[in-house]
């Protein structure tokens, strides 16, 4: 697993912020091995080993009862995740192979009806929809190796598919106030070409050609200053991304300076403002000077490209037209500026400092809300099916401190202190000069973690992080009350005039895990007892305005004034979120 928070290599494509490059391990060579672990909200089965002489695999499923948990805890919602993974591995000659894959996954959402004694679970259950979530990914990867390089092609294929509904007061004898549905598909095939020539110069270029399909049919009721209206509309969109790029790469003064130049290009037929290769140029430069055997500085900068999410390319009004399309809506842009040092006193340690500096452009502005669709990401449901207009503007910048230690004092150390701060221009009227926070902007990020291994198998590790407090909006009573209002979405709205002007106090929370491992002859068993955060920390968490009826119920919390019906409204006080959570697991292996 590599981690990119900036200097994405070329290859990869659709990334504006960072990059999370994921690779499946081979399967075991010489004998099948079976694992199989059961924990306190899931089981889990692998199975890994050889298929032929010339061809391994690796195959796992894991199911959830995280549902009979959550009942036990009285949560208004269950829900029951799947999950699967395979992958073969056939070495055809000494210079050909062939790689299959497959990835899935099952996400069941239900209402726990029966947990409704007190005014958060009945709130919870007025306005939570039912969800349902599948999808999958299946590619094949083919290789062939060159004397000083190597050819891949890639043919995959991806399907996302979401379902989300709800009923009025969970009464399934009436119509559906909420109903959704989605599909995205993407088709796509890749090549890419690596080569090693002379004085270490490396060259990588390729192409790729994706085909998505999009699908939705959406129907919901919406609030506006004229009242409450059902909004329908179905979608079934089909468009072509391609893409192209370069990367060479290059050790100069005796290979003290490593040097990477990239450059890339990516478009869309989905209008004629993403059709254009020489609109979406990314060029990109990396560079690493090593001061001394231990002591290096590292620099990078970049363009990028990312498109904005289905939802949002596929949203229709009420007359089938493709709102964001006529906005103009396009690729987002980012520029990078990264420069730090790191510090490796031996094989075992790392020390290093980072400052960053990152400017978005073209981002999704919501014409509703008058605020940048970065900053709506942060909770449940769909993001991007409204109108938007590509003119939001913003920046992210700070300092990351990150150290790894394999051996400190006998324990296995990873540390690390990010300041950060994320903020877009605001683009209400008054206020165009000015910036404001978006969800994530939670300034102070420390993790640490530690692990150790005593005489007799035993492991012991803890995690302990810090987040710094998220900024949030507060509701807009006047609104809220209206019962129009509120029936159309079963909660509180946000007033966006006043969008992330509060923020909640820090997060903390410390996990400890120990693990006992015993072996046998031909199988071992591993014991592990986990506790999750060990000593209760409360989170704060925004107030939550209820209707009265829900803190007394039978009681008539409606009334009318200056005509208008409204509900009787009341702020809920919190605790705040979070229980010590333990767990006990058991692994076999053989």
């Amino acid at each position: 697993m590599n981690f990119y928070s900036g200097a994405f290599p070329a290859n990869t494509s659709n990334s504006l912020s960072s990059v999370l490059d994921m690779r499946q391990v081979d399967g075991n060579k010489d004998k099948l091995k079976v694992k199989n672990s059961v924990g306190a909200s899931d089981m889990a089965l692998t199975l890994d080993g050889p298929l032929s002489k010339n061809t391994t695999f690796i195959a796992s499923a894991r199911r959830s009862y995280l549902q009979f948990l959550f009942a036990a805890l009285k949560l208004p919602f269950l829900p029951t995740y799947n999950d699967f993974q395979l992958k073969t591995r056939t070495m055809i000659d000494d210079k050909n192979e062939i790689s299959f894959i497959g990835l899935g996954a099952i996400d069941q959402s239900k209402l726990n009806l029966d947990a409704n004694e007190t005014p958060d679970q009945r709130y919870i259950l007025s306005y939570l929809p039912v969800n349902n979530q599948w999808n999958y990914t299946v590619g094949a990867v083919y290789k062939h190796y060159r004397s000083k390089g190597y050819d891949t092609y890639v043919l995959s294929r991806n399907y996302l598919n979401n379902a989300s509904y709800k009923y009025p007061d969970n009464n399934e004898s009436l119509l559906r106030s909420f109903n959704y549905k989605s599909a995205e598909i993407e088709n796509k095939f890749r090549y890419e070409h690596v080569t090693t020539l002379k004085n270490n110069l490396k060259i990588n270029y390729g192409a790729g050609l994706a085909f998505a399909k999009y699908f939705n049919n959406t129907m919901n009721t919406i609030y506006s200053e004229s009242g409450s209206t059902i909004f329908e509309y179905k979608t079934n969109a089909d468009m072509f991304h391609y893409g192209a790029f370069v990367q060479a790469s290059k050790p100069l003064l005796k290979s003290r300076l490593t040097t990477s130049v990239g450059l890339r290009t990516d478009a869309s037929t989905y209008s004629s403002e993403m059709n254009s290769p020489l609109k979406h140029i990314s060029p990109r430069l990396s560079l690493s000077y090593a001061l001394t055997d231990k002591l290096s500085i590292n620099m990078n900068t970049g363009r990028y490209y990312q498109r904005p999410p289905y939802t949002a390319l596929g949203y229709k009004d009420n007359n089938g037209n493709f709102v964001n399309k006529v906005n103009g809506i396009t690729y987002i842009a980012s520029n990078h500026y990264v420069t730090g040092i790191e510090f490796q006193p031996d094989k075992e340690s790392m020390i290093s400092v980072e400052g960053f500096y990152k400017i978005y452009s073209k981002y999704p502005f919501s014409i509703v809300d008058s605020v940048p669709l970065a900053t709506k990401g942060a909770g449940f449901g769909t993001v991007g099916d409204e109108s938007l207009v590509p003119l939001s503007k913003g920046h992210s910048y700070g300092v990351e401190i990150l150290g790894r230690w394999q051996n400190l004092f006998g324990i296995s150390t990873v540390f690390s202190y990010t300041y950060v701060r994320s903020e877009f221009k605001d683009l209400r009227a008054g206020h165009t000069n000015e910036y404001i926070p978006t969800s994530w902007d939670n300034r102070h990020i420390i993790n640490l973690t530690a692990t150790r291994t005593f005489k007799g198998n035993w492991y012991i590790g803890f995690k302990w992080r810090f987040v710094g407090g998220a900024p949030y909006t507060p509701y807009d009573i006047d609104k809220s009350e209206i019962k129009a209002a509120w029936d159309a979405q079963g909660k509180a709205y946000l007033d966006y005039s006043k969008f992330n002007s509060l923020r909640l106090r820090a997060f903390h929370q410390l996990d400890i895990r120990v693990d006992k491992q015993y072996y046998f002859n031909k199988w071992s068993l591993n014991l592990y007892m986990d506790i999750q955060n060990v000593y209760n920390f409360k989170a704060e968490e925004p107030p939550t305005i209820v209707r009265r009826s829900f803190i007394e119920p039978g009681y008539n919390d409606v009334y009318t004034e200056n005509s208008v019906e409204k509900y009787e409204l009341v702020e809920l006080a919190s605790d705040g979120s979070g229980t010590i959570l333990p767990t006990i697991g058991i692994i076999f292996e053989f």
